[in-house]
């Protein structure tokens, strides 16, 4: 007897997938089956992806075998409406039977609240799997983020790359059928040069281990990549050093071989006078190499290449990786020397020649407008003002370098290395480098204060010009990477403790761009689209949104002040008078926004009926002299802390005291009294949000 659950293998056979795009596509091919087979009502108690250079598989464990048989259900028209006065059918009824492959006579009533209705149900019977399982990959295939296509031979049938087997097993029997126009069979093919002969395999659940032990192919992209770590560690460890790990570049050589072979190669020493950063790149970038760095990070002449050959005289191997990587290390050494023949500084005027935006000029113009904004910036924080000029105008001279024309990500980083050799200050060198930072999400903020400054008037300069000229990110399209620029920005000024007004140098901005655009009129959507970013960078802390809502409500324009007041709120919030006070903000807040004209400001204390009046208010003064100072030096969990005391009264005076008062003069001293206590709130927050 057939069991009711078997395992589900599907693999697609082709030539060398790209390397870059290996997971993503193996990622989007498991979620379309897997969503493929929920919409038929199945599901696997495991799934299991594995991606190589050659093939894209998934393995499903425990799939039914056949769908549940379902209880179809569909609703007719009204009884009242289906027979007419001498009981017999109506047209409506008879088309609705004939739809259904029944006679009218055969339908169900069901009671309803709006009456009796005629249904037909029926119980259709389920699907064996092997029959719907072709049309889901089909469609899986179809749906993959491919750019661009590719025909083979004389086909019409397109995919990422020439399809060459397709394997579809459920258990050990194939399930027959066409995909990309090859047939489905039991049979592999494993590792190009180890064992190119056809793998059969017998079960579903025998495909891992049966492309490793026959051939040579390690099909799980994670294992893989584990294996390749683990052998670039080891190799690195035995020459005294440890193995460079660049994430991306991991994932890049795990998807370029199906099986790997760590093997370390040497250089020549004298190499290593070149800035590491230079060899490095050339290694990662050019030959997928992993370098080998001491405990303190330095370069040693040493590499780990991954090989997808177990060869049997490794040492040619080894010679040839050592061939390939000397000419490149000779054109990085000479690029280094003639970029060191002329200074930094010379290279400025070049960069009116390069256009940043066809409406915001050169990258010239840019950097005189950066150092504006960048001494302003370095005024308001008590920087030297000079240094911070002078990094603007060096930000982008190395652009016209020759290694950086080699190298474009090393750009920045050699901008600090020719600073340094010309005798600039290391804080105007180092911030050529952090000008840059943060570059990517989880990335570092500058670590030095006139980066700092640089990388603020840098991504500050980018955000108004581009605003102003109409320019701004909409959906997916964000082409000057304005969203990194706004996180980079309050990321600075929060965790490197810039107290600075966004919006007085966002002013600064857009009078330095007064000669290309009238970008004065784009202030404020700057200003709100920055802002905006800070809902996403609490989100990512943990902070409720209702927190943060609470603090914009005010717009406060400094990013860091803004961080103290979310804080504070949120220390708040845990109190136990936290509840009640925020319900009597809001039951304040409510009450005011009816009163019709302006809101009395002034309070009477002889006025006072009640006794709850009196303890309220004579509460409220002491508040104010105690909080005053704190405000001012923008202490505001200490502040909070001391409003939330209040709770006694302000419970009490709702508890015994009418505010809207028949008598017109006892209602706007009893309303300016509520609105002087919502506005000690309010220099920190609107509570009344929580």
């Amino acid at each position: 007897m057939m069991p009711d659950v078997q395992d589900l293998l599907v693999e697609i056979g082709t030539e060398e997938l790209p390397p870059k795009a290996l997971q993503t596509l193996s990622n989007a091919f498991t979620s379309g089956i897997v969503d493929g087979l929920k919409k038929a009502s199945l599901k696997a108690d495991e799934v299991i992806s594995y991606a190589a250079p050659r093939r894209l598989a998934v393995l499903l464990k425990g799939i039914p075998v056949k769908q549940e048989n379902q209880s179809v259900e569909r609703k007719g028209p009204a009884k009242k409406a289906a027979f007419d006065a001498d009981g017999n059918p109506t047209k409506a009824v008879e088309g609705f039977a004939r739809s259904c492959g029944v006679t009218p006579q055969q339908l169900e009533e069901i009671e309803t609240p709006k009456g009796i209705w005629l249904v037909f149900r029926q119980e259709v019977p389920g699907k064996q799997t092997a029959a719907l399982v072709p049309d889901i990959i089909n469609q899986s295939l179809a749906k993959l983020p491919i750019p661009k296509r590719m025909r083979w031979g004389a086909s019409d049938i397109e995919f990422v790359r020439p399809v060459h087997w397709i394997v579809m097993m459920l258990g050990n029997n194939v399930i027959p059928g066409k995909i990309l126009g090859v047939s489905s069979g039991n049979t592999t093919l494993g590792h190009r040069f180890h064992h190119p002969e056809p793998i059969e395999i017998k079960q579903a659940s025998d495909y891992v281990n049966v492309l490793r032990e026959t051939g040579q192919v390690v099909a799980s992209f994670s294992e893989r990549r584990e294996e390749v770590r683990k052998q670039a560690e080891a190799s690195a460890k035995a020459l005294g050093g440890n193995a460079q790990i660049d994430e991306d570049l991991l994932n890049e050589v795990t998807a370029l071989i199906e099986l790997p072979i760590a093997i370390s190669g040497n250089f020549d020493k004298s190499y290593l006078e070149i800035p590491q950063e230079c060899l490095i790149s050339s290694m990662q970038d050019h030959q997928k190499y992993f370098p080998v760095v001491d405990d303190k990070g330095e370069l040693l002449a040493h590499f780990i290449t991954i090989s997808n050959i177990k060869s049997s005289n490794p040492d040619t191997v080894r010679e040839g990786n050592e061939r390939v990587i000397s000419p490149r290390f000779s054109d990085a050494k000479f690029f280094w020397e003639q970029d060191c023949k002329v200074k930094l500084e010379s290279r400025r005027d070049a960069t009116n020649k390069i256009i940043f935006q066809q409406k915001l000029g050169t990258l010239f113009e840019k950097t005189e407008r950066v150092a504006q904004l960048a001494e302003a910036i370095a005024e308001q924080s008590g920087l030297d003002q000079q240094q911070a000029r002078r990094a603007a105008e060096l930000s982008k001279c190395d652009l016209g370098s020759e290694m950086v024309n080699e190298f474009p990500e090393l750009q920045g980083i050699m901008g600090r290395y020719y600073a340094l050799r010309d005798g600039e200050p290391e804080g105007v060198a180092n911030a050529l480098q952090e000008q840059y930072q943060p570059g990517f999400a989880g990335d570092v903020i500058p670590a030095g204060d006139i980066g700092k400054v640089l990388s603020l008037a840098d991504k500050l300069d980018t955000l108004m010009g581009i605003f102003a000229i109409g320019m701004k990110p909409t959906g997916s399209k964000d082409p000057f990477s304005l969203r990194r620029s706004a996180l980079g920005v309050l990321r600075i000024m929060i965790e490197g403790d810039m107290d600075l007004d966004l919006k007085a140098l966002l002013e600064v901005s857009a009078n330095s761009l007064a000669d290309k655009v009238d970008a004065a009129k784009s202030i404020d959507e700057t200003f709100d689209y920055i802002m905006e970013r800070l809902r996403a960078y609490y989100q990512d802390q943990g902070i409720e949104a209702e927190t943060v809502e609470a603090v914009a409500s005010l717009r406060p324009s400094r990013p860091l002040d803004f961080d103290h007041r979310v804080k504070a709120v949120a220390a708040f919030k845990a109190l136990p008078e936290a509840e009640s006070l925020a319900a009597a903000n809001k039951r304040i807040s409510n009450i005011l926004k009816k009163v019709e004209g302006d809101i009395p400001v002034s309070v009477d204390a002889s006025l006072f009926i009640e006794p709850q009046e009196t303890a309220l208010y004579n509460a409220i003064q002491k508040k104010q002299q105690k909080v005053a100072p704190l405000f001012a030096k923008g202490e505001y969990s200490e502040a909070l802390s001391s409003l939330a005391t209040l709770r006694d009264e302000v419970d009490a005076f709702f508890d015994g005291v009418m505010v809207m008062a028949d008598d017109e003069k006892l209602k706007n001293n009893r309303l300016a009294l509520l609105a002087q206590l919502r506005n000690l709130f309010l220099n920190i927050a609107d509570l009344s949000r929580l």
